[in-house]
């Protein structure tokens, strides 16, 4: 191989990048060679980062492909909207841990002990001595929804969840809650009067009474995005992306917000005290930026996309807290990992990726810097191997 000769040799792993293999064998074993790389080409940015893995989708790389992806990246936490037994066997003895999902579809059942029993007998029982599932999502917005039966049920389901789990003796292994959109909260400014909706209160409250008696974490999706599109003349780009803006400061605390998504968690930590508690952690289960949208999505740009998403990357290395919660590093899971071509909705909802199907960067998000990784090629009698890695989005190759 020809390197530079400004590089120091390091002993690594070596990865398939997926997308941009191509190889006649049948399988390829992963071991270590001694490469030379400059220092910034094995910096990894993903570590703490959690990514949520959505699936629909015609055109996706397999599971195991995702898994050597994010095993190169770096990436340790991942969240699914169900129990994909493909997804959960392809990182079986990894080093990833897993948010399952159990669908707003089967709230109803999880209110029987039968159904809750075979539930997660069949989707986590098989797969938890191999694969680190650390957390169940019983709903995922179940409040966005009109259906009061739905919002009825989530409760006693989470319930049913935690008890079976309790009963199978793995309520210590896995944590039970569900996951909010920021819609339910009926005030958020300034972030030290953020209140629930007055509609969703007895609900909510009995939901965070069960939370605090388990020590669960109270899950948001919190988009600053669609804030900004509904106003683009009276919010500031520039303070929801990260970016250097005056900020705002909330005049009962005097804290200073250089951000909206750090407001939005703070009034959701107020809204969760005006309750009574102060012992649970908000965790926000899904944040994003669009880089394509319809005329009227406005700032869905893959710019602003690696805006917010490279500066938000940094706060999470920085393990930074929010003004009211400075000593708890935000703990947040982006969306999403791949663009999804079969999401209903607008433009933007198949445009929230990270990766192209292919494993593509869609933009600069500072993820895809100096991704090492190896291209795989035979013929007849032999194998050649070269290296390949990403450098602020170019793609540059070192020669065999």
């Amino acid at each position: 191989m020809i390197f530079d000769d400004s590089c120091s040799c390091y002993l690594i792993r070596c990865f398939i990048f997926p997308g941009l293999v191509y190889s006649t064998l049948n399988s390829v074993s992963y071991s270590c060679f001694s490469l030379c790389f400059s220092d910034s080409a094995v910096r990894i940015l993903g570590a703490g980062l959690g990514i949520n893995y959505g699936q629909i989708a015609n055109n996706l790389p397999s599971p195991s492909r995702v898994a050597v992806m994010l095993q190169s990246l770096n990436v340790s936490r991942l969240k699914l909207y169900d129990a994909d037994p493909n997804v959960l066997l392809a990182f079986s003895n990894s080093n990833v841990e897993f948010i399952i999902g159990l669908g707003n579809e089967y709230l109803q059942d999880m209110t029987d002990p039968i159904k809750a029993q075979n539930w997660v007998q069949q989707h986590l029982q098989p797969h938890i001595a191999q694969t680190k599932i650390t957390c169940i999502t019983v709903g995922n917005e179940v409040f966005m929804s009109n259906d009061t039966q739905l919002w009825s049920n989530l409760l006693p389901a989470m319930k049913m969840v935690y008890k079976t789990l309790v009963d199978l003796g793995l309520d210590k292994q896995v944590i039970v809650t569900s996951a909010h959109s920021f819609n339910i909260i009926g005030n958020s400014y300034p972030p030290s009067s953020g209140t629930f909706r007055q509609d969703l209160a007895e609900y909510i409250q009995a939901i965070l009474n069960f939370q605090s008696q388990i020590n669960s974490p109270f899950l948001i999706n919190a988009y600053p995005f669609f804030a900004y599109k509904d106003d683009p003349n009276q919010i500031s780009l520039e303070y929801v992306l990260f970016q250097p803006n005056p900020g705002m400061t909330d005049p009962n605390t005097n804290l200073h917000y250089d951000n909206m998504l750090y407001a939005q968690v703070d009034a959701v930590y107020s809204a969760i005290k005006a309750m009574g508690h102060t012992d649970i952690e908000v965790m926000i289960s899904e944040t994003g930026w669009p880089s394509k949208g319809d005329p009227d999505e406005v700032g869905s740009t893959p710019e602003n996309a690696a805006l917010y998403h490279s500066n938000l990357l940094n706060r999470i290395q920085a393990r930074q807290g929010t003004p009211a919660k400075p000593s708890v590093p935000i703990d947040i899971y982006v969306f999403a990992l791949f663009n999804e071509n079969l999401k209903p909705g607008p433009t933007s909802e198949k445009n929230y990726g990270l990766f192209y199907p292919d494993g593509t960067p869609v933009y600069n998000s500072g993820l895809q810097g100096y991704l090492p990784g190896i291209v795989y090629y035979s013929s007849a009698s032999t194998i050649n191997v070269s290296m390949v890695y990403l450098q602020l989005g170019d793609l540059r190759y070192v020669r065999t």
